[in-house]
C-alpha cells in the first residue's frame, strides 16, 4: 500500500489495532485492511516471583499498555505526519491462563498469579477427579479452588475473576468477557455450546457449598464469546487510559479478549467424548492431551 493510501486508511478508521500483553513484551500493532501493519510500538516487562509465586504487578500492565499506544502513535506520526485519533477496531491479547481476582468495586484482591505457577497440584488433581476431566495445574479454576483448599481470605470477597488480557478488556470497555480461546484456559468448554460446562460448573458449586462463599462460580467468570462476536465499546474512561494525550476517539467496537474459532483441542475432546459415550465409560483425558491449550 502506498503511504498516501495508509494515510487514507488511518483518518477513515479502516484499520485495527491489535494490542498483546506478552511475556516480556507488551505490544501495540495498526493494521489495515489487507493485514498490513501500518505502525507499531512495545514496551518490556518482566514478571517477579513474590513469596514463591510468580506475578506482574497490574499497574505495570496498565502503564505499558499506555506507553506501548504512545509509541505506536509516535510511530504514525513520523511515518504519515498525522494524530491517530480513531481506529476501526481493537483486540486484545495475552498471557493465556492466570488469576486475577476482583471484588464487587473492581478492586485487586490478590497478586495476578500467571501461568508460570505450579502451586495447584492438590486443587488440579481433585478437581479432575470431580469433573471426570484433566484440569492442568496453569488453569484459572484450579488457582481459585486452590486458594479454597487453603482457605484464604479473598475468596469471600470474590465477585469476578479473569485472565490478564480479559482485565485490560474491563479496564477499556467495562464488559466481563472473554473470547472462547482465553475462557478454556480458565474452566472446560462445552464444545457444543461453547461456553462453560453447565455440569462441571454445579459439581462445582455443589462441592464447595459447604463453605457458604456469597457467590457461584457461574456468576463470578467472565462471558464466553465466541470470534466475530461484538465484545463492546471502547468507552470514554477506556481511551483515556489507553491514550494519554485525549486524542483517541471512543466508542471504537473491540474483540472478545484472545478472541480465537473453536480451539482444535475442542474438537479432539469432542470426538473422545463420543468414544467415551460409545464404551459407556468414562474416559479420562491424559496431561498431554491438554498440553497446548
Amino acid at each position: 500500500m502506498t503511504k498516501e493510501k495508509s494515510i487514507s486508511a488511518i483518518q477513515a478508521g479502516s484499520t485495527t489495532l491489535g494490542i498483546e500483553l506478552g511475556s516480556t513484551r507488551i505490544k501495540a500493532v495498526l493494521i489495515d485492511e489487507n493485514h498490513e501493519v501500518l505502525a507499531n510500538g512495545s514496551f518490556c516487562w518482566e514478571n517477579s516471583l513474590v513469596r514463591g509465586l510468580w506475578t506482574y504487578a497490574l499497574e505495570d500492565a496498565v502503564s505499558g499498555l499506555q506507553e506501548s499506544y504512545a509509541r505506536l502513535k509516535d510511530d504514525v506520526l513520523v511515518r504519515y505526519g498525522i494524530t491517530l485519533h480513531r481506529v476501526g477496531a481493537i483486540g486484545i491479547s495475552g498471557m493465556m491462563h492466570g488469576y486475577i481476582p476482583l471484588d464487587h468495586a473492581g478492586k485487586q484482591l490478590e497478586p495476578f498469579l500467571t501461568w508460570r505457577n505450579t502451586n495447584t497440584a492438590e486443587a488440579a488433581s481433585q478437581l479432575t477427579e470431580l469433573f471426570r476431566f484433566n484440569i492442568p495445574l496453569r488453569w484459572s479454576v484450579a488457582q481459585l479452588y486452590q486458594a479454597v483448599l487453603e482457605d484464604r481470605p479473598h475468596v469471600k470477597d470474590l465477585d469476578y475473576m479473569t485472565t490478564l488480557a480479559g482485565y485490560v478488556h474491563l479496564l477499556l470497555s467495562g464488559e466481563r468477557v472473554l473470547g472462547v480461546g482465553d475462557a478454556s484456559g480458565m474452566f472446560p468448554i462445552d464444545p457444543d455450546q461453547q461456553t462453560y460446562d453447565q455440569t462441571m460448573l454445579d459439581r462445582f458449586d455443589a462441592h464447595i457449598a459447604n463453605r457458604s462463599y456469597p457467590w457461584k462460580i457461574r456468576d463470578i467468570l467472565p462471558k464466553v464469546l465466541p470470534a466475530g462476536t461484538c465484545a463492546g465499546k471502547l468507552t470514554e474512561s477506556g481511551a483515556k487510559l489507553l491514550d494519554r494525550d485525549g486524542d483517541l476517539a471512543s466508542g471504537i467496537p473491540m474483540a472478545p479478549p484472545r478472541e480465537t474459532q473453536v480451539p482444535e483441542w475442542l474438537r479432539q475432546i469432542q470426538w473422545t467424548q463420543q468414544l467415551a459415550t460409545s464404551l459407556q465409560e468414562p474416559l479420562f483425558l491424559p496431561w498431554w492431551f491438554l498440553k497446548g491449550s
